[in-house]
């Protein structure tokens, strides 16, 4: 088992700190949170050891798991690599292309591992379509949200519309070639509605759009490609195949049969494929301690964060 410790005792941190104590891949040591006061009363209420710095944690551990605020990032895993420790490090995987490119550098001359926390990669609905999403050719994703003060700090690009960036980085096996996109701040500082277009030097468009400031949830990918028609529906863990061939010379009563113009016919028919229950994230931490204990590299790498950032980045560069 590995030796685990947290940094960030927020809303998600805690969550972290529950997961990895289930695990049986890790031993959580403990964690560190800048806010002394909330770092006693996470001890007090669930009993995991609150260290009083940063470096004793590192000190103590194998794996440092980065859940602070995304402009700390970037400090917090150099310290950890420095230490010669692998990180598991919280989307986006720092405040900059720059730190993250840095990041990547220092964990490959350390000969260490590290994860970035782009959990929709794990999601169940994800996996089990995710091998007949092949050479999509148009995508759309909507991912909306309500108002939550929390993660406002940051433009709705870097705080929801990363998730379906990266997802759509890890289907499309093709460079970006344009970005045009617009955002609009409503109640934040920073835009809290976005649309965003991203076209690959192979022909595919992906049209995203990312609210906080939607009256309901949610959270939906669609893959268009020859011949298929891909749903995801990531808050409902749901997914849908439609998928065309050509028709039978004989149909029976109940195929769907259409006919194009040029007189061709094709049979639809629908896969809706088994949904495995699981937890994405004790999913994705569970798989990095793999990843680690066997040297390979992990289901999303810091490669992957990066590229994912980079895109954000381009995006609200367009605002």
């Amino acid at each position: 088992m590995l030796k685990a410790g947290v940094l960030g005792a927020g809303h998600l941190g805690k969550i972290h700190l529950k997961l990895l104590n289930q695990s049986d891949k890790y031993e959580l040591v403990g964690f560190y949170d800048a806010n002394e006061e909330n770092g006693k009363k996470v001890e007090a209420e669930f009993g995991y050891k609150f260290f009083n710095s940063i470096e004793e944690l590192i000190d103590a551990v194998d794996m440092v798991d980065i859940v602070t605020p995304t402009l700390s990032h970037y400090d917090c895993a150099k310290q950890a690599i420095a230490k010669g420790k692998h990180i598991f490090i919280e989307k986006p995987i720092t405040n900059t292309v720059e730190e993250a490119e840095h990041i990547r550098e220092l964990l490959a001359e350390n000969k260490l591992r590290g994860q970035v926390g782009h959990v929709e990669r794990f999601n169940p609905a994800f996996l089990a379509v995710k091998d007949e999403i092949n050479a999509p050719m148009f995508i759309e994703s909507h991912r909306l949200a309500e108002f939550n003060p929390r993660g406002t700090d940051v433009p709705v690009v870097l705080d929801l519309m990363i998730h379906d960036i990266d997802i759509i980085l890890s289907v499309v096996k093709s460079k970006v070639k344009h970005i045009s996109a617009s955002g609009v701040a409503v109640i934040s500082n920073s835009p809290d509605i976005a649309n965003a277009r991203i076209e690959f030097e192979n022909g595919c468009v992906a049209n995203l759009t990312a609210s906080r400031i939607s009256l309901k949830k949610m959270r939906k990918a669609r893959f268009f490609q020859k011949d298929a028609y891909i749903s995801v529906d990531f808050l409902e863990k749901k997914c849908e195949v439609v998928k065309m061939k050509d028709a039978p010379e004989h149909p029976g009563d109940f195929d769907m049969v259409l006919q194009n113009a040029e007189g061709e016919k094709k049979q639809i028919y629908f896969d809706n494929p088994p949904v495995a229950n699981n937890n994405s994230i004790l999913d994705e931490l569970n798989t990095f301690a793999d990843a680690i204990n066997n040297d390979r590299a992990p289901i999303v790498t810091l490669h992957d964060g990066t590229e994912a950032l980079r895109v954000a980045t381009q995006i609200i560069n367009c605002f």
